[in-house]
């Protein structure tokens, strides 16, 4: 093992890593010497090739299915995480509602219904409810643990008005800065990661290229997000580099947004 790996010994939950920023995410971690689990909704195969990835880059892993917008079966999943591995170190919440962003299909706001927020909330802020209710005794009992929840630079910069999906984020930061406030006392640390638009993953797909081109020449750093520009800066938040930061948000989009 390599003595330099930051996260040796410790272990990550991140759900929805069977793709996209979730895969990347849990990568890194296990090339850090962490021990990832993998949780996922339905692609076991997608699953455990992210657990054999995180395998070759030197961290142990495994996967867990389970619904996370399901308070037992997240609280079986949780439980299970510790009394396999011992511990519990870092939940990343990272899953998210089925969503297209795709400019072009944008559903406008007279035609959006209470229930398309509703949706979009549950699967944002309610998610992340239920992964943090089930991880919150485990980190109690050990005075520490860390959270860091995806939201988007949406939230400030709403360059497409996805109503629903953007609304339910900016209800994900509101509950992670609460969260924060109320657990700093316990040596528990909540923080955010608002990435911009990341391309290719599976929800960017249909994005379309004259929108990629717009979005990157507005952007300082005149590129789009990759999935490990994400990565980095969920792993910083969750080391004990950023251990005097708690309610904060990054933004990660190229300097599109700027705070």
């Amino acid at each position: 093992m390599n003595a330099t790996q930051k996260f040796a010994g410790k272990v990550v939950l991140v759900t929805g890593a069977s793709r996209g920023i979730g895969a990347e995410i849990a990568r890194s971690f296990a090339r850090e010497g962490a021990t990832v689990v993998i949780n996922y909704l339905r692609n076991s195969a997608a699953a455990q090739a992210v657990v054999a990835q995180c395998q070759a880059e030197g961290g142990d892993a495994w996967a867990m299915q389970a619904d996370v917008n399901v308070p037992d079966a997240v609280r079986a999943m949780v439980d299970g995480i510790v009394q396999d591995a011992g511990r519990l170190d870092v939940v990343v919440n990272n899953a998210l509602r089925p969503y297209a962003f795709d400019p072009r299909q944008r559903t406008a706001f007279d035609a959006l219904s209470w229930h398309d927020y509703q949706s979009q909330f549950d699967g944002a802020v309610g998610a992340a409810f239920n992964v943090c209710h089930a991880a919150l005794p485990h980190f109690k009992q050990r005075a520490q643990g860390c959270i860091v929840n995806i939201a988007t630079n949406l939230v400030e910069h709403p360059v497409v008005p996805y109503h629903d999906y953007t609304t339910a984020k900016a209800a994900l930061v509101a509950f992670s800065r609460n969260l924060a406030a109320e657990l700093g006392p316990h040596g528990i640390r909540v923080n955010c990661v608002a990435p911009g638009l990341v391309y290719p993953t599976d929800a960017t797909r249909h994005t379309q290229e004259a929108f990629r081109e717009q979005l990157i020449a507005a952007t300082p750093l005149r590129r789009i997000a990759r999935p490990q520009d994400v990565a980095g800066p969920v792993l910083f938040l969750a080391s004990d580099w950023s251990g005097f930061m708690t309610g904060q948000v990054l933004f990660v989009d190229g300097g599109l947004v700027m705070r």
